[in-house]
Protein backbone atom coordinates (compact mmCIF):
# COMPACT_ATOMS: atom_id res chain seq x y z
CA UNK A 1 0.00 0.00 0.00
CA UNK A 2 2.92 2.35 0.76
CA UNK A 3 4.32 1.89 -2.75
CA UNK A 4 0.92 2.73 -4.28
CA UNK A 5 0.58 5.91 -2.18
CA UNK A 6 4.09 6.99 -3.21
CA UNK A 7 3.09 6.31 -6.81
CA UNK A 8 0.06 8.56 -6.41
CA UNK A 9 2.19 11.33 -4.96
CA UNK A 10 4.63 11.08 -7.86
CA UNK A 11 1.76 11.03 -10.34
CA UNK A 12 0.21 14.20 -8.91
CA UNK A 13 3.65 15.84 -8.96
CA UNK A 14 4.09 14.92 -12.64
CA UNK A 15 0.64 16.22 -13.61
CA UNK A 16 0.32 19.36 -11.50
CA UNK A 17 3.92 20.57 -11.15
CA UNK A 18 5.83 19.15 -14.13
CA UNK A 19 2.74 19.43 -16.38
CA UNK A 20 3.23 16.06 -18.07
CA UNK A 21 0.06 15.04 -19.99
CA UNK A 22 -1.96 12.68 -17.82
CA UNK A 23 -1.84 9.80 -20.33
CA UNK A 24 1.98 9.75 -20.27
CA UNK A 25 2.18 10.50 -16.53
CA UNK A 26 0.00 7.51 -15.61
CA UNK A 27 1.85 5.23 -18.04
CA UNK A 28 5.33 6.28 -16.83
CA UNK A 29 4.50 6.05 -13.10
CA UNK A 30 2.72 2.73 -13.60
CA UNK A 31 5.61 1.31 -15.63
CA UNK A 32 8.39 2.27 -13.22
CA UNK A 33 6.21 1.51 -10.19
CA UNK A 34 5.64 -2.04 -11.41
CA UNK A 35 9.38 -2.36 -12.04
CA UNK A 36 10.04 -1.21 -8.47
CA UNK A 37 7.69 -3.88 -7.11
CA UNK A 38 9.56 -6.47 -9.17
CA UNK A 39 12.78 -5.37 -7.49
CA UNK A 40 14.38 -4.20 -10.72
CA UNK A 41 17.08 -1.54 -10.88
CA UNK A 42 18.35 0.67 -13.67
CA UNK A 43 21.32 -1.68 -14.10
CA UNK A 44 18.87 -4.48 -14.73
CA UNK A 45 17.28 -2.39 -17.46
CA UNK A 46 20.59 -2.24 -19.31
CA UNK A 47 20.93 -6.02 -18.98
CA UNK A 48 17.49 -6.63 -20.51
CA UNK A 49 16.08 -7.92 -17.24
CA UNK A 50 13.06 -5.62 -17.52
CA UNK A 51 11.41 -7.90 -20.02
CA UNK A 52 8.49 -8.70 -17.70
CA UNK A 53 7.64 -5.01 -17.25
CA UNK A 54 8.10 -4.20 -20.94
CA UNK A 55 5.92 -7.18 -21.83
CA UNK A 56 3.20 -6.00 -19.44
CA UNK A 57 3.14 -2.51 -20.97
CA UNK A 58 3.20 -3.82 -24.54
CA UNK A 59 0.41 -6.29 -23.77
CA UNK A 60 -1.75 -3.49 -22.39
CA UNK A 61 -1.28 -1.46 -25.59
CA UNK A 62 -2.02 -4.42 -27.88
CA UNK A 63 -5.01 -5.67 -25.87
CA UNK A 64 -6.56 -2.20 -25.75
CA UNK A 65 -6.18 -1.58 -29.47
CA UNK A 66 -7.52 -5.05 -30.33
CA UNK A 67 -10.42 -4.93 -27.84
CA UNK A 68 -13.61 -5.32 -29.89
CA UNK A 69 -15.74 -3.69 -27.19
CA UNK A 70 -13.72 -0.47 -27.51
CA UNK A 71 -14.79 -0.03 -31.14
CA UNK A 72 -17.97 1.48 -29.72
CA UNK A 73 -15.96 4.58 -28.71
CA UNK A 74 -14.86 5.85 -32.17
CA UNK A 75 -18.24 4.94 -33.66
CA UNK A 76 -20.21 6.98 -31.12
CA UNK A 77 -17.72 9.84 -31.49
CA UNK A 78 -18.17 9.72 -35.28
CA UNK A 79 -21.95 9.68 -34.83
CA UNK A 80 -21.80 12.77 -32.62
CA UNK A 81 -19.45 14.62 -34.99
CA UNK A 82 -21.67 13.92 -38.00
CA UNK A 83 -24.79 15.07 -36.13
CA UNK A 84 -22.96 18.22 -35.04
CA UNK A 85 -21.93 18.85 -38.65
CA UNK A 86 -25.55 18.46 -39.80
CA UNK A 87 -26.66 21.57 -37.87
CA UNK A 88 -28.91 19.74 -35.40
CA UNK A 89 -28.08 22.15 -32.58
CA UNK A 90 -29.93 25.02 -34.26
CA UNK A 91 -33.04 22.92 -34.97
CA UNK A 92 -33.14 21.53 -31.43
CA UNK A 93 -32.92 25.01 -29.99
CA UNK A 94 -35.67 26.27 -32.31
CA UNK A 95 -37.97 23.39 -31.30
CA UNK A 96 -37.31 23.92 -27.59
CA UNK A 97 -37.73 27.68 -27.92
CA UNK A 98 -41.08 27.23 -29.71
CA UNK A 99 -42.52 25.49 -26.63
CA UNK A 100 -40.72 27.28 -23.78
CA UNK A 101 -39.45 30.63 -25.03
CA UNK A 102 -42.55 32.68 -24.13
CA UNK A 103 -42.13 32.00 -20.39
CA UNK A 104 -39.96 33.95 -17.96
CA UNK A 105 -36.52 32.42 -18.30
CA UNK A 106 -37.95 30.43 -21.20
CA UNK A 107 -34.99 30.92 -23.50
CA UNK A 108 -32.68 29.57 -20.80
CA UNK A 109 -35.03 26.64 -20.27
CA UNK A 110 -35.05 26.01 -24.02
CA UNK A 111 -31.25 26.08 -23.96
CA UNK A 112 -31.11 23.47 -21.18
CA UNK A 113 -33.56 21.18 -23.03
CA UNK A 114 -31.72 21.63 -26.32
CA UNK A 115 -28.38 20.93 -24.62
CA UNK A 116 -29.82 17.76 -23.11
CA UNK A 117 -31.08 16.56 -26.49
CA UNK A 118 -27.95 17.56 -28.37
CA UNK A 119 -25.56 16.10 -25.81
CA UNK A 120 -27.51 12.83 -25.82
CA UNK A 121 -26.58 12.44 -29.49
CA UNK A 122 -23.22 14.19 -29.42
CA UNK A 123 -21.95 12.54 -26.21
CA UNK A 124 -19.49 15.36 -25.48
CA UNK A 125 -20.08 18.01 -22.82
CA UNK A 126 -17.39 20.34 -24.17
CA UNK A 127 -18.65 20.11 -27.76
CA UNK A 128 -22.22 20.76 -26.58
CA UNK A 129 -21.18 23.88 -24.66
CA UNK A 130 -19.12 25.26 -27.56
CA UNK A 131 -21.83 24.59 -30.14
CA UNK A 132 -24.83 25.78 -28.15
CA UNK A 133 -23.00 28.98 -27.16
CA UNK A 134 -23.06 30.04 -30.82
CA UNK A 135 -26.71 29.04 -31.25
CA UNK A 136 -28.38 30.12 -27.99
CA UNK A 137 -26.40 33.16 -26.86
CA UNK A 138 -27.50 35.61 -29.64
CA UNK A 139 -31.29 35.22 -29.07
CA UNK A 140 -30.91 35.43 -25.29
CA UNK A 141 -28.97 38.64 -25.63
CA UNK A 142 -31.56 39.93 -28.10
CA UNK A 143 -34.29 39.60 -25.45
CA UNK A 144 -32.17 41.14 -22.69
CA UNK A 145 -31.09 38.08 -20.72
CA UNK A 146 -28.30 38.63 -18.21
CA UNK A 147 -24.94 37.17 -19.22
CA UNK A 148 -24.84 35.24 -15.95
CA UNK A 149 -28.05 33.30 -16.61
CA UNK A 150 -27.46 32.90 -20.35
CA UNK A 151 -23.96 31.48 -20.06
CA UNK A 152 -24.78 29.40 -16.99
CA UNK A 153 -27.66 27.63 -18.74
CA UNK A 154 -25.32 26.71 -21.62
CA UNK A 155 -22.48 25.54 -19.35
CA UNK A 156 -24.76 23.51 -17.07
CA UNK A 157 -26.80 22.06 -19.93
CA UNK A 158 -23.59 20.90 -21.57
CA UNK A 159 -22.70 18.70 -18.59
CA UNK A 160 -25.64 16.43 -19.38
CA UNK A 161 -23.63 14.99 -22.27
CA UNK A 162 -21.57 12.64 -20.12
CA UNK A 163 -24.61 10.98 -18.48
CA UNK A 164 -27.52 10.84 -20.94
CA UNK A 165 -26.83 7.82 -23.19
CA UNK A 166 -25.09 7.14 -25.46
CA UNK A 167 -22.26 8.33 -23.24
CA UNK A 168 -18.58 7.65 -23.98
CA UNK A 169 -17.78 8.15 -20.28
CA UNK A 170 -20.22 5.37 -19.33
CA UNK A 171 -18.69 3.14 -22.01
CA UNK A 172 -15.20 3.64 -20.56
CA UNK A 173 -16.47 3.05 -17.01
CA UNK A 174 -18.11 -0.17 -18.19
CA UNK A 175 -14.88 -1.37 -19.78
CA UNK A 176 -12.81 -0.51 -16.69
CA UNK A 177 -15.15 -2.34 -14.31
CA UNK A 178 -16.40 -5.05 -16.70
CA UNK A 179 -19.96 -3.80 -16.17
CA UNK A 180 -22.73 -4.17 -18.76
CA UNK A 181 -22.75 -1.10 -21.00
CA UNK A 182 -26.42 -1.50 -21.91
CA UNK A 183 -27.34 -1.58 -18.20
CA UNK A 184 -25.27 1.56 -17.63
CA UNK A 185 -27.06 3.28 -20.51
CA UNK A 186 -30.43 2.29 -19.06
CA UNK A 187 -29.38 3.44 -15.57
CA UNK A 188 -28.29 6.86 -16.84
CA UNK A 189 -31.60 7.74 -18.48
CA UNK A 190 -33.73 8.65 -15.44
CA UNK A 191 -30.94 10.55 -13.59
CA UNK A 192 -30.35 12.47 -16.85
CA UNK A 193 -34.02 13.50 -16.99
CA UNK A 194 -33.91 14.48 -13.31
CA UNK A 195 -30.88 16.64 -14.13
CA UNK A 196 -32.81 18.48 -16.86
CA UNK A 197 -35.79 19.06 -14.53
CA UNK A 198 -33.58 20.36 -11.71
CA UNK A 199 -31.79 22.71 -14.13
CA UNK A 200 -35.18 24.05 -15.23
CA UNK A 201 -36.00 24.59 -11.56
CA UNK A 202 -32.69 26.45 -11.16
CA UNK A 203 -33.67 28.77 -14.03
CA UNK A 204 -37.04 29.43 -12.38
CA UNK A 205 -35.29 30.22 -9.11
CA UNK A 206 -32.99 32.75 -10.80
CA UNK A 207 -35.85 34.59 -12.57
CA UNK A 208 -37.95 34.48 -9.39
CA UNK A 209 -35.17 36.33 -7.56
CA UNK A 210 -34.45 38.66 -10.49
CA UNK A 211 -37.19 38.80 -13.16
CA UNK A 212 -35.02 41.07 -15.32
CA UNK A 213 -32.45 38.28 -15.70
CA UNK A 214 -34.75 36.27 -17.98
CA UNK A 215 -37.56 38.21 -19.72
CA UNK A 216 -40.25 36.48 -21.73
CA UNK A 217 -39.43 35.70 -25.34
CA UNK A 218 -41.51 35.33 -28.48
CA UNK A 219 -44.88 33.51 -28.37
CA UNK A 220 -45.37 30.73 -30.96
CA UNK A 221 -48.70 29.24 -32.01
CA UNK A 222 -49.21 25.50 -32.38
CA UNK A 223 -48.68 25.45 -36.13
CA UNK A 224 -45.28 27.09 -35.67
CA UNK A 225 -44.41 24.65 -32.89
CA UNK A 226 -45.25 21.64 -35.05
CA UNK A 227 -43.25 23.16 -37.89
CA UNK A 228 -40.25 23.54 -35.57
CA UNK A 229 -40.46 19.85 -34.64
CA UNK A 230 -40.03 18.82 -38.27
CA UNK A 231 -36.36 19.76 -38.15
CA UNK A 232 -35.53 17.21 -35.44
CA UNK A 233 -37.67 14.19 -36.34
CA UNK A 234 -34.88 12.43 -38.25
CA UNK A 235 -32.35 12.65 -35.43
CA UNK A 236 -35.02 11.78 -32.85
CA UNK A 237 -35.85 8.65 -34.87
CA UNK A 238 -32.14 7.75 -35.02
CA UNK A 239 -31.80 8.19 -31.25
CA UNK A 240 -34.85 5.98 -30.61
CA UNK A 241 -33.50 3.35 -33.00
CA UNK A 242 -30.05 3.25 -31.42
CA UNK A 243 -31.10 3.39 -27.77
CA UNK A 244 -34.27 1.34 -28.25
CA UNK A 245 -32.23 -1.37 -29.97
CA UNK A 246 -29.77 -1.45 -27.06
CA UNK A 247 -32.45 -1.39 -24.35
CA UNK A 248 -34.50 -4.14 -26.00
CA UNK A 249 -31.48 -6.31 -26.71
CA UNK A 250 -31.95 -6.21 -30.49
CA UNK A 251 -28.31 -5.29 -30.99
CA UNK A 252 -25.20 -4.84 -28.89
CA UNK A 253 -23.85 -1.38 -28.02
CA UNK A 254 -21.12 -1.81 -30.67
CA UNK A 255 -23.66 -2.72 -33.35
CA UNK A 256 -25.87 0.17 -32.23
CA UNK A 257 -22.92 2.56 -32.50
CA UNK A 258 -22.30 1.38 -36.07
CA UNK A 259 -25.97 1.86 -36.95
CA UNK A 260 -25.91 5.28 -35.30
CA UNK A 261 -22.82 6.39 -37.24
CA UNK A 262 -24.32 5.16 -40.51
CA UNK A 263 -27.65 6.84 -39.77
CA UNK A 264 -25.93 10.10 -38.83
CA UNK A 265 -24.04 9.99 -42.14
CA UNK A 266 -27.32 9.59 -44.05
CA UNK A 267 -28.95 12.43 -42.10
CA UNK A 268 -26.01 14.72 -42.84
CA UNK A 269 -26.27 13.86 -46.55
CA UNK A 270 -30.05 14.44 -46.63
CA UNK A 271 -29.62 17.81 -44.92
CA UNK A 272 -26.94 18.68 -47.51
CA UNK A 273 -24.55 19.70 -44.78
CA UNK A 274 -21.73 17.37 -45.79
CA UNK A 275 -19.13 17.93 -48.49
CA UNK A 276 -16.00 15.92 -49.21
CA UNK A 277 -13.90 18.47 -47.32
CA UNK A 278 -16.19 18.55 -44.27
CA UNK A 279 -16.37 14.74 -44.27
CA UNK A 280 -12.58 14.52 -44.17
CA UNK A 281 -12.51 17.13 -41.37
CA UNK A 282 -15.11 15.11 -39.43
CA UNK A 283 -13.13 11.88 -39.83
CA UNK A 284 -9.93 13.65 -38.84
CA UNK A 285 -11.56 15.08 -35.72
CA UNK A 286 -12.92 11.63 -34.83
CA UNK A 287 -9.48 10.06 -35.17
CA UNK A 288 -7.88 12.76 -33.02
CA UNK A 289 -10.46 12.41 -30.25
CA UNK A 290 -10.30 8.61 -30.33
CA UNK A 291 -6.51 8.64 -30.19
CA UNK A 292 -6.58 10.95 -27.19
CA UNK A 293 -9.09 8.73 -25.36
CA UNK A 294 -7.19 5.52 -26.14
CA UNK A 295 -3.88 7.08 -25.00
CA UNK A 296 -5.37 8.11 -21.67
CA UNK A 297 -7.06 4.71 -21.28
CA UNK A 298 -3.82 2.78 -21.96
CA UNK A 299 -1.93 4.95 -19.45
CA UNK A 300 -4.69 4.41 -16.88
CA UNK A 301 -4.64 0.63 -17.35
CA UNK A 302 -0.84 0.49 -16.91
CA UNK A 303 -1.14 2.57 -13.75
CA UNK A 304 -4.02 0.36 -12.59
CA UNK A 305 -1.83 -2.74 -12.99
CA UNK A 306 0.76 -1.16 -10.72
CA UNK A 307 -1.83 -0.15 -8.11
CA UNK A 308 -3.39 -3.62 -8.08
CA UNK A 309 0.02 -5.29 -7.89
CA UNK A 310 0.83 -3.03 -4.92
CA UNK A 311 -2.32 -4.34 -3.21
CA UNK A 312 -3.99 -0.97 -2.66
CA UNK A 313 -7.64 -2.06 -3.32
CA UNK A 314 -7.34 -5.04 -0.96
CA UNK A 315 -5.61 -2.96 1.70
CA UNK A 316 -8.32 -0.29 1.45
CA UNK A 317 -11.04 -2.91 1.86
CA UNK A 318 -9.28 -4.32 4.91
CA UNK A 319 -8.83 -0.85 6.36
CA UNK A 320 -12.52 -0.01 5.90
CA UNK A 321 -13.56 -3.33 7.42
CA UNK A 322 -11.41 -2.57 10.44
CA UNK A 323 -12.99 0.86 10.94
CA UNK A 324 -16.42 -0.65 11.55
CA UNK A 325 -18.31 2.19 9.84
CA UNK A 326 -21.50 1.86 7.76
CA UNK A 327 -20.80 1.24 4.04
CA UNK A 328 -22.68 4.43 3.12
CA UNK A 329 -20.14 6.47 5.10
CA UNK A 330 -17.41 5.01 2.86
CA UNK A 331 -19.37 6.06 -0.24
CA UNK A 332 -19.74 9.58 1.14
CA UNK A 333 -15.99 9.72 1.78
CA UNK A 334 -15.34 8.62 -1.81
CA UNK A 335 -17.67 11.34 -3.10
CA UNK A 336 -15.83 13.91 -0.98
CA UNK A 337 -12.58 12.80 -2.63
CA UNK A 338 -14.17 13.24 -6.05
CA UNK A 339 -15.32 16.76 -5.19
CA UNK A 340 -11.78 17.70 -4.14
CA UNK A 341 -10.19 16.07 -7.21
CA UNK A 342 -12.72 17.86 -9.41
CA UNK A 343 -11.06 21.14 -8.45
CA UNK A 344 -7.85 19.96 -10.14
CA UNK A 345 -8.69 17.35 -12.80
CA UNK A 346 -11.09 17.30 -15.72
CA UNK A 347 -13.77 14.60 -15.84
CA UNK A 348 -12.17 11.84 -17.95
CA UNK A 349 -8.81 12.06 -16.18
CA UNK A 350 -10.50 11.90 -12.78
CA UNK A 351 -12.55 8.87 -13.82
CA UNK A 352 -9.60 6.92 -15.19
CA UNK A 353 -7.42 7.78 -12.22
CA UNK A 354 -9.84 6.74 -9.49
CA UNK A 355 -12.25 4.08 -10.75
CA UNK A 356 -9.66 1.23 -10.89
CA UNK A 357 -8.93 1.89 -7.21
CA UNK A 358 -12.42 2.50 -5.86
CA UNK A 359 -14.55 -0.03 -7.72
CA UNK A 360 -13.05 -3.16 -6.05
CA UNK A 361 -13.66 -1.50 -2.68
CA UNK A 362 -17.26 -0.58 -3.59
CA UNK A 363 -17.93 -4.06 -4.96
CA UNK A 364 -16.43 -5.62 -1.83
CA UNK A 365 -18.84 -3.58 0.32
CA UNK A 366 -21.77 -5.08 -1.60
CA UNK A 367 -22.82 -2.08 -3.72
CA UNK A 368 -24.08 -2.42 -7.29
CA UNK A 369 -21.41 -1.29 -9.77
CA UNK A 370 -24.04 0.02 -12.19
CA UNK A 371 -25.37 2.32 -9.46
CA UNK A 372 -21.84 3.36 -8.52
CA UNK A 373 -21.11 4.20 -12.16
CA UNK A 374 -24.02 6.63 -12.31
CA UNK A 375 -23.00 8.20 -8.99
CA UNK A 376 -19.44 8.67 -10.24
CA UNK A 377 -20.58 10.24 -13.51
CA UNK A 378 -22.94 12.65 -11.71
CA UNK A 379 -20.23 13.80 -9.30
CA UNK A 380 -17.90 14.12 -12.30
CA UNK A 381 -20.49 16.33 -14.01
CA UNK A 382 -20.30 18.71 -11.07
CA UNK A 383 -16.57 19.15 -11.65
CA UNK A 384 -17.28 20.48 -15.16
CA UNK A 385 -18.90 23.65 -13.81
CA UNK A 386 -17.18 24.23 -10.46
CA UNK A 387 -14.06 26.35 -9.85
CA UNK A 388 -11.16 26.44 -10.27
CA UNK A 389 -11.08 24.05 -13.28
CA UNK A 390 -14.67 23.92 -14.61
CA UNK A 391 -13.81 22.83 -18.17
CA UNK A 392 -17.22 23.87 -19.57
CA UNK A 393 -16.70 27.35 -18.12
CA UNK A 394 -13.37 27.79 -19.86
CA UNK A 395 -14.75 26.48 -23.15
CA UNK A 396 -17.48 29.13 -22.97
CA UNK A 397 -14.93 31.80 -22.10
CA UNK A 398 -12.97 30.87 -25.21
CA UNK A 399 -16.07 31.01 -27.42
CA UNK A 400 -17.61 34.11 -25.78
CA UNK A 401 -14.54 36.24 -25.29
CA UNK A 402 -16.54 39.29 -24.19
CA UNK A 403 -17.87 37.43 -21.10
CA UNK A 404 -15.62 37.17 -18.05
CA UNK A 405 -14.98 33.78 -16.48
CA UNK A 406 -16.08 35.11 -13.09
CA UNK A 407 -19.45 36.09 -14.55
CA UNK A 408 -20.07 32.54 -15.73
CA UNK A 409 -18.96 31.04 -12.41
CA UNK A 410 -21.37 33.32 -10.50
CA UNK A 411 -24.25 32.45 -12.80
CA UNK A 412 -23.67 28.71 -12.62
CA UNK A 413 -23.90 28.48 -8.81
CA UNK A 414 -27.65 27.58 -8.68
CA UNK A 415 -27.03 24.86 -11.27
CA UNK A 416 -24.28 23.03 -9.41
CA UNK A 417 -26.41 23.33 -6.27
CA UNK A 418 -29.13 21.52 -8.25
CA UNK A 419 -26.52 18.91 -9.14
CA UNK A 420 -25.73 18.41 -5.44
CA UNK A 421 -29.44 17.74 -4.83
CA UNK A 422 -29.49 15.19 -7.68
CA UNK A 423 -26.32 13.53 -6.39
CA UNK A 424 -27.86 13.19 -2.92
CA UNK A 425 -31.03 11.66 -4.40
CA UNK A 426 -29.16 9.14 -6.54
CA UNK A 427 -26.77 8.21 -3.73
CA UNK A 428 -29.41 7.74 -1.04
CA UNK A 429 -32.15 6.27 -3.26
CA UNK A 430 -30.44 3.65 -5.41
CA UNK A 431 -33.67 2.52 -7.22
CA UNK A 432 -33.67 5.84 -9.12
CA UNK A 433 -30.71 4.55 -11.12
CA UNK A 434 -31.48 0.82 -11.01
CA UNK A 435 -35.21 0.89 -11.80
CA UNK A 436 -34.89 0.88 -15.58
CA UNK A 437 -32.09 -1.74 -15.80
CA UNK A 438 -34.06 -4.08 -13.54
CA UNK A 439 -37.27 -3.59 -15.51
CA UNK A 440 -35.51 -4.28 -18.79
CA UNK A 441 -33.00 -6.96 -17.83
CA UNK A 442 -34.14 -8.33 -14.45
Amino acid sequence: MTAALIGFAVLLLCIIVVRIPIAFAMGIVGFFGFAFLQGLSLDAFLDFRWNSVLTLAAKRVIDTVQNYSLSVVPLFILMGNLITRSGLSHDLYQASNAFLGHRKGGLSMATVVACGGFSAICGSSLATSATMAKVAMPPMRKFGYSDELATASIAAGGTLGILIPPSVILVIYGLLTETSIRELFAAGFIPGLIGILLYLAAVRYVVWRNPKAGPCGEQFDWSQRLQALKGVWGVLALFLLVMGGIYLGIFTPTEAAGIGAGGAFLIALLRRSLSLGSLLDTLNETVRTTTMLFSVLIGALIFSDFVNRAGLPGDLLGLVAGLDVPPLVVILAILAIYVVLGMVFESLSMLLLTVPIFYPLVEGLGFDLVWFGIVVVVVTEISLITPPVGMNIFVLSAVLQDVRTGTIFRGVTPFWCADIVRLALITLVAPISLLLPRLLYG
